[in-house]
């Protein structure tokens, strides 16, 4: 592959799966758990999953780099979901075990409102320039109110090596007894851009961990601002970058600002 896939949708999990009525470990709240059986999924089977590439899947929020009036921002990922209303209909439609492609969105009224510079995903199926929901109801895009300082890491950045074979209790001794292991999950990038997933909840196991494997890797500050015609604001968090500018840490756990 040239390049490997991007996030545009909900990725499907590399097992199928099954909902257990015990309350979940992921949401508060949620008297259930979807979990995953011993069987591959079709849908993995179809992206010849045996072939494709596997990466760290990193806990945090999907990004996407575009311009907005001229200007290149990153854009923080923001799902609309449907309003109670609407949600209540759906999961009375999703109980009579109906195909959740079959039911009628109307995106007007049925979503709650988007912030003004949220823009739909750019694989979203639309219909006279409508973003339509996909199977879970949800309308992927991206937009923030906020603009936070997080670690901007591309998709795919840490491929896994020796990662067992693809088997259910394989993988649980992988995720369990593995320093590699300590992940939230594993992202298989496929030949035809599909990407297939599998979270720890998947297998029954928690997250998040106490120590995780990308805090134990080794990390080099390097600020370079040449391209920066102005100076940050002194609560930014660059400054206190600028004062480890070069320096080396043993694990990225071991970065301490002094502020």
């Amino acid at each position: 592959m040239k390049r490997l896939g991007s996030v545009q949708r909900k990725m499907p999990c590399v097992f199928v799966t099954e909902v257990k009525e015990e309350p979940s470990s992921k949401r508060e709240h949620q008297p259930f758990k979807v979990l995953a059986t011993e069987t591959v999924s079709h849908k993995a089977l179809d992206a010849d999953i045996y072939s494709a590439i596997p990466t760290e899947k990193v806990d945090g929020t999907c990004c996407y780099v575009t311009t907005y009036k001229d200007q290149p921002y990153l854009w923080a990922r923001l799902d609309r979901k449907p309003n109670k209303q609407a949600e209540k209909r759906f999961k009375n439609f999703l109980h009579s075990k109906e195909n959740p492609k079959e039911f009628f969105w109307n995106v007007e009224e049925d979503f709650k409102p988007a912030p003004e510079c949220w823009i739909p995903a750019k694989e979203t199926e639309q219909i006279n320039g409508n973003p339509v929901p996909d199977e879970n109801g949800h309308i992927p895009g991206l937009g923030s109110k906020k603009h936070p300082l997080h670690l901007l890491i591309p998709h795919g950045a840490f491929q896994i090596r020796n990662l067992p074979s693809l088997k259910h209790n394989d993988l649980v001794s992988w995720f369990e007894d593995c320093k590699e292991g300590k992940i939230e999950g594993i992202v298989w990038h496929c030949s035809d851009g599909c990407l297939i997933k599998v979270h720890r909840h998947h297998l029954g196991l928690c997250w998040p961990i106490p120590d995780t494997y990308m805090n134990s890797r080794p990390v080099i500050i390097n600020m370079n601002l040449n391209k920066c015609d102005s100076a940050f604001d002194i609560k930014c968090l660059f400054n206190h970058f600028l004062k480890i500018d070069n320096q080396k840490f043993v694990r990225l756990k071991d970065i301490i600002f002094d502020v």
